[in-house]
C-alpha cells in the first residue's frame, strides 16, 4: 500500500482513516477546521504514524497521493479535488472506499430528502428481529468504514446525495427513495442535478422501492423504471402503475395485494410521514419474505429515533419534543404538522434555500407561538410578518429559548413545546446531533431543579 489523504476529519474521515491505517496504507489526514476535539483526534491518530493538518486550506500533498478519500461535508467539487481528478488520482468518498471491501454482502441503500433516518432505523429493526446481522451505516450516524471486518448478513445503509454523487460505484441490491423536495441546493446548485445524483442510486439498484405519496417522484419515475414497487398510505387505487405488486393502507392495515400484512395499531409513531417511511420499510421486509409477525414484533419494540420527533417527557404540563434533524423547510413542517395540541416552535440555526410557503401555513394552522433563535431569527422574524403572524419572539440561543418557550406556554395554553429548526445547525452546532442533546440537556435540567 502506499500514500493515501483523507479529507475530513469528521466522523466519516476518522472511520476511513483507521481503516486506511489497518489496510497498510501511509495516512495523511487534512482538515480546514480546528477545535479541542480535532486537536484530540489528531494527537490520537500521530501516535497511530499518521500526519494531520488542522486549520489550513485543504492542498495537494508532495509527491501525490495514490488514494484520496472525501467525506461527507467536503463538497466534490473543490478544486483541490477537481485538480486531484484531473491528474487520474483515484479518490472517492468514505462510503465508496467501504464499499470496496463490502460490496460481497447485500445493501439495503436508503436515500431522498427527508425519512431516510427513520425508514433506515425502521429496516434495520425489522431485519435484526428477523435474525439477520444488518447493522445501520452511513449517514445515520456509523461511517460504513466502521463495519469493514465485522460478520453481516446485510448492510442497511443510510446514503445522503453528498455520499452518492462522491461514491457512485454503491450498486444496493435493494434500493430505497423516500421522498423528494428542494434541499441542499446550495451544494448541488440546481434542483435536476440533485434528482439526478439521487436517482443515481436508485439506477444502480437491482430493486426499487419508492414512495408512491411523493409526487415529484409519482410524476418523474412512474414511466422511468417499469419494475419499481410503490407504496402509498391512501390506497390500493392510489399506487403508480407497476409490475410489481405495491404495499399500501387500507382499513388501518398495510396491505400487499389483497393480504394484510401489519395492523397500524402496532405502530406507536405519529404522523402520516412516518406512516410513509414504515411501508417503504415493510416493503423491503416483503422482498426478503421476513412473516408478518416478525414485522409487528419488531415494530411494537421500535423505540424511535433520536432527534425526529423525539418525545424527552413532560414538564409542567408541558410535553417537550426534539425534532433537531429537521434540517429543512419540508421536515419542519412534517414535524409540527403532526403536532395535535397546541404547540409552542423552536426554529432557527443556518437557513437552508428552499420554499417556505407550505412551512409558514402550517404554522399558522399548528403553532400558538414561535420562538426564533440563531442566524436565522431576523429573517424568520421577517417571514412570520410578511404572513401577519403573532406571538412571536426573537432570542440568541436555545438556552434563552426554553425559557421564553415556557412563557409564552402560559400565555396562550400551549402544551408541547416543538424544537423543529427548519435549518442546519452550523451557526451553533456541529451537527444536528448536537443541537438536539443540547436540548436534551436543558429540558432534563429543568426537570431536575
Amino acid at each position: 500500500m502506499g500514500q493515501a489523504l483523507v479529507l475530513g476529519l469528521g466522523k466519516s474521515g476518522l472511520a476511513a482513516a483507521h481503516l486506511l491505517h489497518r489496510q497498510g496504507w501511509q495516512v495523511a489526514v487534512q482538515d480546514s477546521s480546528i477545535s479541542l476535539s480535532l486537536t484530540q483526534q489528531k494527537a490520537n491518530l500521530e501516535a497511530l504514524g499518521m500526519t494531520i493538518h488542522l486549520g489550513q486550506p485543504f492542498a495537494p500533498p508532495e509527491p501525490p497521493p495514490e488514494l484520496v478519500v472525501v467525506s461527507p461535508g467536503v463538497p466534490w467539487d473543490v478544486p483541490i479535488l477537481q485538480q486531484l481528478r484531473a491528474q487520474g488520482i483515484d479518490v472517492v468518498g468514505e462510503m465508496g472506499l467501504a464499499w470496496r471491501s463490502l460490496c460481497t454482502y447485500p445493501w439495503v441503500g436508503i436515500t431522498g430528502t427527508n425519512g431516510k433516518t427513520t425508514t433506515t432505523s425502521l429496516v434495520a429493526a425489522i431485519l435484526q428481529e428477523a435474525g439477520y446481522r444488518a447493522p445501520a451505516c452511513g449517514n445515520i450516524g456509523t461511517p460504513a468504514c466502521d463495519l469493514v471486518g465485522q460478520e453481516v448478513d446485510w448492510i442497511v445503509a443510510e446514503i445522503s446525495s453528498f455520499q452518492i454523487e462522491s461514491s457512485p460505484q454503491i450498486a444496493p441490491h435493494i434500493g430505497v427513495w423516500t421522498t423528494f423536495t428542494p434541499d441542499h441546493l446550495d451544494r448541488h446548485y440546481t434542483l435536476e442535478n440533485y434528482c439526478r445524483i439521487k436517482a443515481h442510486l436508485l439506477s444502480q439498484s437491482q430493486i426499487k422501492i419508492l414512495n408512491g405519496d411523493d409526487p415529484y417522484l409519482r410524476a418523474n419515475f412512474a414511466q422511468r423504471w417499469a419494475d419499481i414497487i410503490w407504496t402509498s398510505t391512501q390506497g390500493y387505487d392510489a399506487l403508480p402503475p407497476s409490475e410489481k405488486p405495491g404495499i399500501y393502507v387500507q382499513d388501518g392495515q398495510v396491505m400487499v395485494e389483497d393480504r394484510a400484512i401489519f395492523s397500524l395499531e402496532n405502530f406507536p409513531m405519529p404522523g402520516n410521514h412516518n406512516r410513509q417511511n414504515l411501508l417503504l420499510a415493510i416493503a423491503v421486509a416483503h422482498v426478503l419474505k421476513i412473516p408478518p409477525e416478525i414485522i409487528t414484533q419488531a415494530m411494537r419494540q421500535f423505540p424511535g429515533v433520536p432527534h425526529r420527533l423525539e418525545v424527552l417527557g413532560m414538564h409542567q404540563g408541558i410535553t417537550y419534543i426534539n425534532d433537531s434533524k429537521a434540517t429543512n423547510y419540508d421536515a419542519a413542517q412534517v414535524g409540527l404538522a403532526s403536532m395535535t395540541e397546541p404547540t409552542i416552535l423552536l426554529a432557527g440555526g443556518q437557513a437552508k434555500i428552499g420554499d417556505d410557503w407550505h412551512w409558514l401555513q402550517t404554522i399558522q394552522k399548528r403553532a400558538v407561538g414561535v420562538v426564533l433563535f440563531g442566524a436565522a431569527a431576523e429573517s424568520f422574524a421577517q417571514r412570520l410578518m410578511s404572513v401577519n403572524y403573532t406571538p412571536f419572539l426573537r432570542v440568541e440561543n436555545l438556552a434563552e429559548a426554553i425559557p421564553a418557550a415556557q412563557q409564552l406556554a402560559q400565555e396562550t395554553g400551549a402544551k408541547v413545546i416543538l424544537l423543529s429548526p427548519a435549518c442546519a445547525s452550523f451557526d451553533q452546532y456541529p451537527n444536528f446531533e448536537a443541537r438536539g442533546d443540547h436540548f436534551r440537556q436543558l429540558f432534563h435540567n429543568q426537570v431536575t431543579r
